[in-house]
C-alpha cells in the first residue's frame, strides 16, 4: 500500500508540477476542470449510488470549457467570482457544520455537488491566474493543515474530534494544523518571491496576528470539508470515494479539503488587491 501511495504521488507531481510551475493558465484549467469532474462523478455516487448522468456530466464539462475559452487568462471577472464563491463560503461555514452534527451529509444530492465543486474549480483557476506562486501557496495551506494534523495527532492525539465520522481524527491534531499554517504562513510572508500570495498580503493589510488568525482559520475550515467527505462516505458504506489513484483513493479524497478552503481564499484575493 505504501509502495502504491508513493509510485501514485510520484505520478501525479510529475504530471501537476510542469502544469502549475510553467504552463499557461488555460491548460491548469482544463487540467483541474478534468479533475473536479472526476470527483463531481465520485460525489454523485457516493450520494445515490450510480455516476451522474452522462447530460449532467457533458453540461459540467462543456460550462468549464467554455469559460476557459472565454478567459484563458484565467482572470474571472470580480462580481462573477463574488457570486459564484461567496454563497459556497457561507455553506461551509454554516451549514456544514450542522449537517456534520446532524450526519445529513448527503442532502442536496448532485446539485449540492455541482454548485460547491463548481466554485471550487473558478476559484483555482482565478487563483493560478496571480501566478503558481499564489495558486502553490493557497494549496499549501490544506497540504500544511493535513501533514501537521496527521504527525501530530499519532504523537499526541487523545480527545476524538469527531469520532462517529472520522475516528483518526483528534483534536489535537486539528490544533498542530491550524497552528502549523499560521507559523508558516507568517514565515513565508517574508519571501519576495511569494509577495503575491497570501499570506504576505494578510501581513501587509491587517499584521501578524490577524493574518495568523486568518490562516488557521482557513486550515480549521479544510478539517470541514474533510471530515464533511468522510460523512459523504461513511453513510454510503465505502472507505474511498474511488479507485482512481491507487493507494489514495479517488479525486474526490485528495481534494475535499480544497473544496471549502479555494473560495475563500480566492475572495480573499479579491479583497486584498
Amino acid at each position: 500500500m505504501l509502495i502504491a501511495r508513493i509510485l501514485t504521488a510520484v505520478a501525479l507531481l510529475a504530471v501537476l508540477i510542469p502544469v502549475v510551475m510553467v504552463g499557461p493558465v488555460w491548460l491548469w484549467g482544463l487540467a483541474s476542470l478534468l479533475l473536479l469532474a472526476i470527483a463531481y462523478a465520485e460525489w454523485g455516487r457516493l450520494v445515490s449510488g450510480r455516476l451522474p448522468s452522462l447530460p449532467q456530466l457533458t453540461a459540467m464539462t462543456v460550462s468549464g470549457v467554455a469559460i476557459v475559452a472565454l478567459l484563458p487568462s484565467g482572470n474571472v471577472p470580480q462580481p462573477i467570482l463574488i457570486a459564484a464563491c461567496f454563497p459556497p463560503m457561507l455553506f461551509w461555514l454554516v451549514e456544514a457544520p450542522r449537517r456534520l452534527k446532524c450526519h445529513q451529509a448527503s442532502t442536496g444530492r448532485g446539485a449540492l455537488a455541482l454548485w460547491l465543486l463548481g466554485a471550487c474549480w473558478l476559484a483555482l483557476y482565478d487563483l493560478r491566474a496571480g501566478g503558481p506562486e499564489v495558486l502553490v501557496t493557497a494549496m499549501a495551506i490544506v497540504w500544511v493543515a493535513d501533514i501537521a494534523a496527521y504527525f501530530a495527532g499519532r504523537a499526541f492525539g487523545r480527545r476524538k474530534l469527531a469520532p462517529s465520522i472520522s475516528p483518526g481524527k483528534s483534536w489535537e491534531g486539528a490544533i498542530a494544523g491550524m497552528l502549523a499554517v499560521a507559523v508558516l504562513g507568517v514565515v513565508s510572508a517574508q519571501f519576495a518571491s511569494l509577495a503575491g500570495a497570501l499570506p504576505a498580503l494578510l501581513l501587509r493589510h491587517y499584521g501578524v496576528a490577524a493574518a495568523a488568525l486568518i490562516l488557521a482559520l482557513l486550515a480549521g475550515l479544510s478539517i470541514v470539508g474533510d471530515l464533511f467527505e468522510s460523512l459523504l462516505k461513511r453513510e454510503a458504506g465505502v472507505k474511498d470515494s474511488g479507485t482512481l489513484l491507487p493507494g489514495h483513493g479517488g479525486a474526490l479524497d485528495r481534494i475535499d479539503a480544497l473544496i471549502p478552503t479555494m473560495p475563500v481564499v480566492a475572495l480573499l484575493h479579491q479583497l486584498l488587491r
